[in-house]
């Protein structure tokens, strides 16, 4: 059994496969690919909720049953799939549900890599844009919806995946359980790698690893067929940080749009 199960969740876009794969090169490790194993407790906890054989019984004995089955069933999962002492599940919704977690494993250690937003939109833009091969349901010429770029990025910002993880994090943020996270700028982890892992680390209370970041094998798999979108978990095999081309993606409006619309993201984080 996994001595510790830590947690990734993280922005579309910000390097999080690639920070999964970093850490499979430490043989400790096994870092997920987009993980289901919290959709399980999530539709368990629907069921403990709402079933009435949960309701006829002592609601203080069934609640600790509950978090007993959740926290064995995590520790079950990665049972089974690896004997590594540590794992890193990465799912975009572990802050958002960070006191959920805590009720059943105590203090989580969750790491989420951040970006600067109108380079996530870029990012987007830029998959967008390689794929019009494929229908997409965010474009509808008849109504006109998503058929030019502002619209695009407004409907991100109103919907999954971009528009709700920044949602949650203004809501850890608000409710002050930041505090509790690991913040990993993209920017930061490509240009001082080396500092930004030995933060990871510390947080994570374990001995650092020396890791190569000019040869990163791909070891997790995803089909980003499911997705409908080709190449959305694929990885460069070298660390390096980009120009960004973010106004000449978007346009200046657009750039600046976002820029002044999410002041507290960027104030935060320290995006200018």
């Amino acid at each position: 059994m996994p001595q510790k199960i830590f947690f990734q969740s993280s922005l579309p876009r910000v390097g999080s496969t690639l920070f999964q794969n970093l850490m499979n090169q430490d043989p400790r490790f096994y870092a997920s690919s987009t993980s289901g194993m919290l959709e399980l407790i999530y539709a368990a906890r629907h069921n403990y909720t709402e079933s009435p054989e949960f309701k006829a019984q002592d609601a203080e004995q069934m609640k600790k049953a509950f978090f007993g089955f959740c926290r064995e069933g995590i520790h079950g999962y990665y049972d089974a799939i690896t004997d590594k002492s540590y794992i890193i599940d990465k799912s975009r919704g572990h802050f958002a549900h960070y006191g959920f977690i805590d009720s059943f494993y105590p203090n989580p250690k969750i790491i989420c890599l951040v970006r600067s937003l109108p380079d996530i939109i870029a990012s987007m833009e830029r998959m967008f844009r390689n794929n019009q091969y494929k229908s997409s349901p965010m474009v509808n010429h008849a109504t006109m919806q998503g058929t030019s770029t502002p619209k695009r990025v407004d409907i991100w910002f109103n919907s999954p995946p971009v528009g709700l993880a920044v949602e949650r994090l203004a809501e850890a943020i608000r409710q002050g359980i930041d505090k509790k996270l690991l913040f990993i700028k993209y920017e930061s982890l490509c240009l001082h790698p080396e500092i930004e892992m030995k933060r990871v680390y510390e947080y994570l209370e374990i001995e650092p690893f020396v890791h190569d970041f000019d040869h990163i094998e791909q070891t997790t798999k995803e089909d980003d067929e499911i997705y409908g979108i080709s190449g959305l978990h694929s990885i460069r095999s070298q660390l390096e940080m980009k120009p960004s081309d973010a106004k000449d993606v978007l346009g200046k409006d657009v750039y600046d749009w976002i820029m002044n619309q999410y002041m507290w993201y960027n104030d935060y984080f320290g995006y200018k």
